[in-house]
C-alpha cells in the first residue's frame, strides 16, 4: 500500500471516530427509568434546604432508592429530592456537600444546583438535568442519562454518563468513566466548582429555591 493510501486510511479513521461517537450520543437507547412519579409532583420551592436530613441510619438506605433520571430531555419544574427519606451515613472519604447552591462568581452567575447525598449516593440536580451516581467510581454506579445540546438552530437530546470518586474530600467527575471533567469541593462556606473551559466558579448556600427556580 502506498504512503498516500495509508494517509487516506488514517484520516478516514480519525474522521470516523468522532462521527461514531456522535451517533452513539444521539441514538443510544435511554436507560430504563425507575424514577418515582412523586419526584416530579408537588412544589420543591416550599422545602427548606438548610434543614438537612440527619444521617443517623434510622431511615432508608441509599441502595433502597431507585436511581433518578432526567425526564424526557430535561425537567421544566424543579423536582423533589431523589433521596427523600434516606438517612444512611455518608461513605468513608466523602465530604458533606449537601444543600441548595447559587453561583456567585464565574460562569453563569445565578446558576442554581441542589446536591443530595446519602450513603454512597450523590445526586446533582441543575439546569434541567438529574445526575444520580455512586461515589465509588464504579461504572455500575454511573449516571446514565440524557442532556440538551444546542447546535445552532438544532435542539438535540444526547446521552450522557459519568462516574464520580472522592479524593481528599473533593468530588471528581469522569465523563463516561474516562476523562476527568468536573471537580466540586467545599472552601469554607462556599462550594467550589471547577469545569474545563469555564474555569473556577463559586457558589453560596441558599435555603429556598428562587421564585424562577
Amino acid at each position: 500500500m502506498t504512503s498516500k493510501r495509508w494517509l487516506l486510511l488514517v484520516l478516514s479513521v480519525l474522521v470516523a471516530i468522532p462521527v461514531l461517537l456522535a451517533l452513539v450520543l444521539l441514538f443510544y437507547p435511554r436507560p430504563h427509568d425507575e424514577t418515582p412519579a412523586w419526584v416530579f409532583e408537588g412544589d420543591a420551592s416550599t422545602i427548606d434546604y438548610c434543614a438537612l436530613p440527619i444521617l443517623d441510619g434510622s431511615g432508608l438506605r441509599a441502595g433502597e432508592i431507585p436511581q433518578g433520571h432526567t425526564p424526557n430531555c430535561g425537567w421544566e419544574k424543579f423536582p423533589q429530592p431523589i433521596l427523600k427519606g434516606c438517612t444512611e451515613p455518608l461513605m468513608e472519604g466523602a465530604d458533606d456537600l449537601r444543600g441548595l447552591w447559587r453561583q456567585t462568581e464565574g460562569g453563569s452567575v445565578g446558576h442554581i444546583e441542589r446536591i443530595e447525598q446519602c450513603g454512597n449516593r450523590v445526586v446533582v440536580t441543575a439546569g434541567g438535568l438529574i445526575h444520580d451516581l455512586t461515589g465509588d467510581g464504579k461504572l455500575s454506579g454511573a449516571s446514565n442519562d440524557v442532556g440538551r445540546l444546542n447546535l445552532g438552530p438544532l435542539r438535540l437530546c444526547v446521552r450522557t454518563s459519568a462516574t464520580v470518586e472522592w479524593h481528599k474530600k473533593q468530588l471528581h467527575f469522569f465523563a463516561f468513566g474516562g476523562p476527568h471533567v468536573v471537580t466540586r469541593y467545599l472552601d469554607g462556606e462556599e462550594l467550589v466548582w471547577i469545569y474545563p473551559g469555564i474555569g473556577t466558579t463559586r457558589m453560596e448556600r441558599i435555603c429556598k429555591l428562587p421564585s424562577a427556580g
